[in-house]
């Protein structure tokens, strides 16, 4: 515990400077006092003595009918037995605040655009997008259509009076550390918060910038590129719906030369609007590190224990305290579910009973669409015209505070039928997203803990709207089957969303939606597995239906399927170790590239020492991206000199080399593998040598050239140890607030870009939750997340699976049918609630 304590002593040292707690860089404002912190009794030492689960502990819960008991594994895993599901949910909210009640607080504000109220003015540009995407307003509107008559409606206040519960019976001494170095004090929590949390959740899942790029190249290149530079289908084909094929399905087409600048994509790639914003965001995009998830299902048949299989390992921001919050909840006769929760969400999301077991990874379908409006003022509008009529905008003030209460800012917010309004593209645009509309997510996911085969499950999962999520699912009887579920919009015309559209006809708005028999979907393959890994949902060349475009490469996909192919006899512990499998077909397709194009050189008498030299090293990779390899760093600095030369016809300056980000925005790495076909392309020609006309095989040396140089600047000398990938790619887990001593950073683990564990250079992005389920007569499961279930920085729940998840090992899951079948040595504590009198 006294490294624990020391890094309190290291934060309140940032505090008194009032630097360093929000995001990391910026300041809060002024520091409390310290004398109150260093208060013995109260202030900030006193977290150490609440900082572990006492042997024995009750409670009690205004509402609760009966007695609840609380017994916690030795992982820390609280398994709540209740009389009834609302006491059940009760608990839940009582055991999640007493673990991570500083959590919830500070989500809820920043899913409602509050974050001011801790940061000040250095949050006020994050607050004002979070409003201006009219998050808080549809959490309202989500609220006001809550139905008490329905089970899961119900559990949304059950769970928020057991949070309540444990904010009123909390001592002084276990009030979270972060509250002492705010000034501040825990809130009460209120039911709209479940829904602020569900829209922040689509917020992260379903942004997209995507339109505003392409518009950004055609400023470059011209339409006709852009639309090729950014496709709607993919170049490589291994769908999450099985295409019948053995493989992937190659349709690699190379772009059309660049074009003429379209002068009105110019125009708004100039202007001073909010645009600005986004095309930096856009420009610094690296479409080849795809923060992705997977999950993957085997059918018994294909099984070693023949039982079906299950995997799944969402990748999401890296954080301390987790994304996740681990449960266990029995209620007899009724229900018997394990897995993870969303602090401020009753609901088990990924997780298991004892009959099926269901994961999920995000579709990245096009589920938001811009409208250009004719408004009647283009500085302060009240009104736009639909089909030659003009219709009153709604007006929304919108004020912020400070830790004070103080006002530092306030906006007018103005929304038209479709959405919220924003200047944007050079004039005013509405935004039409799914995530804004009232939808049933609650119930399905107190539905789906319920159901006992894979077809309830699909049905209880039927109505779900946002964010659109490929559901995985396996039972107990053998059957896998994955759908990718959500509310895709049907739109007129050719029923594309990627092009903004003229919001002055009625026609232009959503037709309707997709109705749920053509959604993507299979259910028991031939061939004995299932799985995804945000790749294109469905073959074009098999179904064609607009979902979405600009899909990831699908690497992961590929890996996945080869292994999965190639197995006929698959235990749990090999789906374990393919979630940190090292090879990438990303790799297998371009090494090669670099290394006939350096043999070519060298076989005309032209390579010079520093190609040679770069092409043994790379020839010497056995391109898996494992801790203590010492090459994979010269293949992605080769990568990303390759799309830095190939691309400099999107640079904002011809040329620059200065400017971050460079380019308006980057084609993906399926764009660029097509053009090795196509040596001759003008794509290849540098725009800094107007003297000389390159080819492929130019670039190509080059970047490779120029990579050795670059690996050895950054890293030294190739066999000096800083070439190591581990001390190359490293992952970090911070604090909420960023604060240095209470965050995990510059930890080597095994991943990388187009892996199976894809691993981003910033290092902020991993598996948050790894699950495999065995669906046997008895269910067996395995799991891990990247830190521990408490929130308490000084606890030894705080980080202690951190090292085993960066290992690549999973915790075997203890799952009992009631309180006495726990293995006493296995009990780590016991909480027992008892109704308020």
């Amino acid at each position: 515990m006294q490294k624990q304590l020391g890094a309190i002593v290291t934060a309140l040292a940032a505090v008194a400077l009032a630097l360093g707690l929000f995001a990391g860089a910026r300041p809060l404002g002024s520091a409390p006092p310290l004398g109150p912190l260093l208060d013995p009794a109260n202030g900030v030492w006193a977290v150490a003595g609440a900082a572990e689960l006492p042997r024995d502990a009750s409670g009690t819960i205004a509402g609760l009918r009966a007695r609840v008991r609380v017994i916690y594994d030795r992982r820390g895993v609280p398994h709540i037995f209740a009389a009834s599901e609302e006491d059940a949910y009760r608990a839940l909210g009582y055991v999640v605040a007493r673990d991570r009640l500083f959590q919830l607080d500070v989500q809820t504000l920043a899913a409602s655009g509050r974050l001011t109220e801790l940061g000040g003015p250095a949050a006020l540009d994050v607050d004002r997008e979070t409003r201006a995407l009219g998050l808080p307003r549809s959490a309202e509107k989500k609220l006001a259509a809550l139905d008490t008559s329905r089970s899961a409606e119900r559990a949304v206040l059950a769970y928020a009076d057991g949070i309540n519960a444990y904010i009123d019976a909390m001592r002084p001494a276990e009030i979270p550390v972060e509250y002492r170095l705010l000034g501040r004090v825990p809130e009460r929590w209120r039911p709209e918060n479940s829904m602020h949390l569900l829209n922040r959740m689509s917020y992260t899942l379903a942004r997209q910038t995507t339109e505003v790029e392409r518009l950004a190249i055609a400023s470059r290149v011209g339409r006709e590129a852009a639309q090729a530079l950014i496709p709607v289908d993919n170049g490589i084909q291994e769908p999450i719906e099985p295409n019948g094929l053995g493989g992937p399905r190659f349709d690699l087409e190379p772009p059309p030369p660049p074009g003429r600048p379209d002068v009105p994509a110019t125009s708004v790639a100039s202007s001073g609007d909010p645009l600005g914003v986004l095309l930096a965001a856009a420009g610094a995009r690296d479409r080849d590190e795809v923060r992705g998830s997977n999950n993957w299902a085997v059918s018994p048949s294909r099984t070693k224990n023949g039982y079906a299989l299950l995997a799944g390992d969402p990748h999401l921001e890296l954080t301390l305290p987790s994304t996740w919050y681990e449960a266990h909840i029995v209620v007899p006769g009724a229900l018997d579910v394990y897995g993870v929760t969303l602090p401020g969400l009753p609901f088990v999301i990924i997780g298991f009973n004892r009959d099926i077991a269901w994961t999920f990874t995000n579709v990245g379908a096009d589920v938001l669409d811009f409208f250009q409006e004719t408004v009647d003022d283009p500085v302060r509008p009240t009104r736009y015209r639909v089909d030659g009529e003009w219709r009153p905008l709604e007006l929304r003030t919108e004020i912020y505070r400070d830790r004070s209460g103080a006002e530092i800012a306030r906006d007018t917010l103005y929304f038209s039928h479709r959405g919220p309004l924003t200047r944007l593209l050079g004039g005013w645009h509405s935004m039409r997203w799914t995530a804004l509309d009232v939808t049933t997510e609650a119930s399905n996911f107190e539905r789906v803990a319920r159901a006992t085969t894979a077809d309830e499950f699909l049905d209880a999962m039927s109505s779900y709207r946002v964010p659109a999520q490929n559901m995985l699912v396996a039972d107990r009887q053998g059957n896998i089957a994955i759908r990718s579920t959500g509310l895709y919009p049907t739109r007129a015309g050719d029923g594309r969303g990627d092009l903004v559209r003229d919001g002055s006809l009625a026609a232009s708005d959503w037709q309707g939606s997709l109705p749920l028999a053509d959604y993507p979907f299979s259910k028991n393959p031939p061939r004995g597995y299932l799985s995804s890994a945000n790749q294109q949902p469905v073959d074009p060349a098999r179904r064609a239906r607009y979902l979405g475009f600009d899909w990831p490469a699908p690497w992961r996909a590929m890996r996945i399927n080869e292994l999965l192919r190639a197995d006929s006899a698959v235990t749990p512990d090999a789906m374990r170790r393919y979630q940190l499998d090292p090879r990438s077909p990303r790799a297998e397709l371009f090494v090669p590239a670099f290394l006939e194009a350096a043999e070519r050189r060298r076989a005309a008498g032209r390579a010079g020492e520093t190609l040679e030299r770069a092409a043994e090293l790379l020839a010497q990779w056995t391109r898996r991206y494992t801790p203590d390899d010492q090459r994979a760093v010269l293949f992605e600095m080769a990568m990303r000199q390759l799309a830095d030369r190939t691309w400099d016809e999107l640079d904002r300056v011809p040329g620059d080399t200065t400017t971050r980000p460079r380019r308006v925005a980057t084609p993906g790495a399926t764009v660029l593998l097509s053009l090795l076909g196509a040596p001759e392309s003008p794509w290849w020609d540098s725009r800094t040598t107007a003297e000389v006309t390159e080819g492929r095989d130019d670039i190509l040396v080059a970047s490779l050239e120029a990579a050795l140089d670059a690996a050895i600047r950054a890293h030294g000398e190739p066999e000096a140890g800083g070439w190591r990938w581990d001390r190359v790619l490293r992952a970090r887990v911070d604090h909420l607030l960023g604060i240095g001593a209470f965050s995990r950073r510059r930890l080597g683990f095994q991943g990388g870009p187009g892996l199976l564990n894809p691993g981003s250079f910033e290092g902020d992005h991993g598996a948050s939750w790894r699950m495999v389920v065995e669906l046997g007569p008895t269910v067996r499961a395995w799991a891990i997340y990247p830190g521990g279930q408490s929130g308490n920085p000084v606890s030894r729940r705080y980080d202690d699976r951190l090292d085993a998840w960066l290992a690549g090992r999973l915790d075997s899951l203890v799952v009992p049918a009631a309180p006495d079948s726990l293995d006493p040595e296995r009990v780590l504590s016991t909480l027992t609630l008892h109704p308020r009198r």
